[in-house]
């Protein structure tokens, strides 16, 4: 999947690259990738368990040595790589395992990890999320506005189907029927973003509900929410559209 450039946050990690660019912490470890070609590993240095670079998250050390989130993987020097979500992180924080851990991975170089590195983790994925929507908005492969949307999943265009936190329900049920009529899945996905914040995100007014049409952006869409997820859990709300009462809310 390809990456927008490395978000801008307040504290950038940025260090001067070491020989060959690698995490030397773990090694280059390969496995097969599903388009059977390869995809390069990384160890979490809380659970152990690997996996690809992609699905974990990359921390690195600022100058001033400060631990900071770098969710692109894109900031030179050596990085570190987690596989936990945030409820995981901040009890092992609150415990010192992460000291200990960041300690070995860096090879006892001193680290400060922020005491709201969860929350600074957390801002660095969603705005991921909202930046790779932004680009496909931009590529032309996505669509919003309900009467289109729906016009396009009844005709079997739409790969990805996304409902605002905010959106109504008759709204997020009349697309989802849609979405399944074409062969979509059963329900669209609701992303814990409210209207002002997808429509800021996508450069349009009043956006309730996305729906991806290509199927390629639809796999790059929901990598970057899917990772969003997997780190601040299950209770986010970020999941699939509620089938509760109706609802009054407009829709777009």
């Amino acid at each position: 999947m390809r990456k927008p450039p490395n978000e801008r946050l307040s504290h950038q990690a940025r260090t001067p690259a070491k020989a060959g660019g690698e995490d030397e912490e773990t090694g280059p470890r390969l496995s097969p990738g599903n388009s059977g070609g390869h995809v390069a590993e990384r160890k979490c240095i809380l659970s152990g368990e690997h996996a690809g670079r992609d699905d974990l998250i990359r921390l690195a050390l600022s100058p001033d040595g400060d631990l900071l989130p770098d969710v692109r993987a894109k900031a030179p020097g050596r990085g570190a790589w987690i596989g936990v979500d945030r409820k995981t992180l901040e009890e092992a924080q609150a415990k010192g395992r992460l000291r200990g851990a960041l300690a070995r991975a860096f090879k006892g170089a001193t680290v400060q990890a922020p005491e709201d590195l969860g929350e600074r983790i957390e801002s660095a994925l969603r705005q991921a999320a909202l930046d790779r929507l932004g680009l496909e908005a931009r590529a032309g492969t996505l669509l919003t506005g309900a009467e289109k949307i729906e016009t396009a999943c009844r005709k079997g265009e739409v790969h990805l189907l996304l409902h605002a936190a905010d959106a109504g329900e008759d709204g997020n049920r009349k697309l989802d029927q849609a979405f399944r009529v074409g062969g979509g899945e059963s329900q669209g996905l609701v992303i814990p973003a409210e209207r002002p914040t997808l429509s800021l995100a996508l450069g349009r007014q009043n956006v309730v509900h996305v729906a991806l049409i290509d199927r390629g952006a639809a796999a790059r869409v929901r990598h970057a929410l899917d990772r969003w997820r997997a780190f601040i859990g299950p209770d986010s709300g970020l999941s699939a559209a509620p089938a509760g009462s109706p609802d009054a809310s407009a829709v777009d």
